[in-house]
């Protein structure tokens, strides 16, 4: 009998290595994860109507940083030094997860989208477009994470630390207050992400009938799970509110 094959050894990517780091960091975070099935079905009917669909992530990350604008709770972030405290950024930023080839595999990254009800529908898209588009050297959030990727693990894990967890300011304006993704699009819904961040928002797939479940994974030491249950109502609320009729408002510019 011919000896087994062996397999190879393959080393960490820069883009793997962040990946670790990240998770590293995440899983410090007492989170806990809540869903509910909202219905969109309005919502839904209205974006078809548009010529240039907005994407359901720029709808529901938007929706969310409305909900984060009357809850101070969701841009609250727990920092345990130089002593245990919350710190309350005045607006949301964005961390969103998209996927792109670096150095010939494919990678989850996250870009920044700072304080999104500042803007439409249309520029969080164009944005998000950018994101995932654009050669890497013309993204600054992209840039940045290539350079952090290349480094040390000493001087990465650094980075992340110095960042993380003594300034509030800093961490929301370099790693954002919230984070969303989804792989709806797959019909795939996630269970328990893990973020370094005080939330994650994520969704499933659109059913037909305008139904979806939207997750939101929290810090449990920023807040409790009454207040999440009630961000995800006010989550339902808001997409059907005014981001409904500012996609409608896009389908009247449209006609």
């Amino acid at each position: 009998m011919s000896e087994p094959r062996k397999g190879i050894r393959v080393p960490l990517s820069p883009a793997r290595r962040m990946v670790c780091e990240l998770l590293h960091h995440a899983k410090k975070v007492p989170s806990l994860p809540l869903k509910r099935t909202i219905s969109v079905a309005a919502l839904a009917a209205a974006r078809s109507q548009c010529r240039d669909k907005p994407s359901w992530v720029s709808l529901f990350m938007k929706g969310y940083a409305l909900v984060a604008r009357d809850r101070p709770e969701l841009r609250r972030t727990y920092i345990p030094y130089p002593w245990p405290h919350l710190y309350e950024h005045p607006e949301s930023n964005c961390a969103v997860l998209v996927e792109r080839d670096w150095a010939g595999e494919k990678a989850v990254l996250a870009a920044k989208i700072r304080n999104p009800v500042g803007h439409q529908l249309a520029s969080i898209d164009r944005a998000l477009h950018t994101f995932a588009s654009e050669p890497f050297e013309k993204v600054s959030d992209l840039r940045q994470l290539a350079r952090l990727g290349r480094l040390p693990a000493i001087c990465r894990r650094f980075v992340f630390w110095q960042t993380l967890y003594l300034s509030g300011f800093k961490r929301a304006k370099r790693f954002g207050t919230f984070m969303v993704s989804t792989l709806g699009n797959l019909g795939v819904e996630q269970m328990h992400p893990l973020t370094p961040l005080t939330t994650y928002l994520s969704f499933g797939p659109i059913a037909a009938n305008g139904e979806v479940t939207a997750l939101l994974v929290y810090d449990h030491r920023v807040m409790d799970g009454r207040t999440v249950a009630g961000a995800l109502v006010d989550l339902e609320t808001a997409m059907n509110g005014p981001i409904l009729a500012e996609v409608r408002a896009l389908t009247r510019v449209a006609a």
